[in-house]
């Protein structure tokens, strides 16, 4: 038990020191933290780290390692992976393009969103919807409804 409360506060540290670093703009050491943490399965790591692809900060640009990161996060239900994971799927980056999957898992990031943002991507949500049939409406739903978090380690 006392092994656990020493090693969790130290990866919180890390992840807190990886987010400073991040809102510094020094992208490059964020990235580090963040790929140490984001291999151990740490959520909130995958999400900056697939951000960091996403944009080209501090790493390659490269869509293919953000969906990868992203989806890791979302699969464990953080609700920003599963927003950002959503608008790949939108457009066809890094994934290919499929507008039932990101409709999934954009219902799923605007169930789960903090009140301050869940508007915002309800509005995003509701405009990928515009582009679907009822059948994939339904399928992305039913693919929603059956989804559940898991975690990786």
């Amino acid at each position: 038990m006392l092994l656990l409360a020493t090693v969790a506060p130290a990866t919180a540290q890390s992840l807190h020191q990886g987010i400073a670093a991040f809102n510094r703009q020094n992208y490059q050491q964020a990235s580090a933290i963040f790929i140490t943490l984001a291999e151990r399965g740490d959520r909130s790591a995958q999400t900056y780290l697939g951000l960091l692809f996403e944009t080209g900060r501090g790493v390659p640009l490269n869509y293919t390692e953000a969906a990868m990161w992203y989806r890791r996060a979302a699969e464990q239900g953080d609700s920003r992976a599963q927003y950002s994971l959503g608008l790949l799927y939108d457009r066809g980056q890094g994934v290919p393009r499929d507008i039932v999957e990101a409709s999934k898992w954009l219902n799923l990031s605007t169930a789960a969103a903090p009140p301050p943002v869940r508007e915002s991507r309800a509005r995003i949500r509701d405009a990928v919807t515009t582009k679907m049939t009822r059948g994939e409406i339904a399928q992305a739903r039913l693919r929603a409804l059956e989804w559940a978090p898991s975690r990786e380690h």
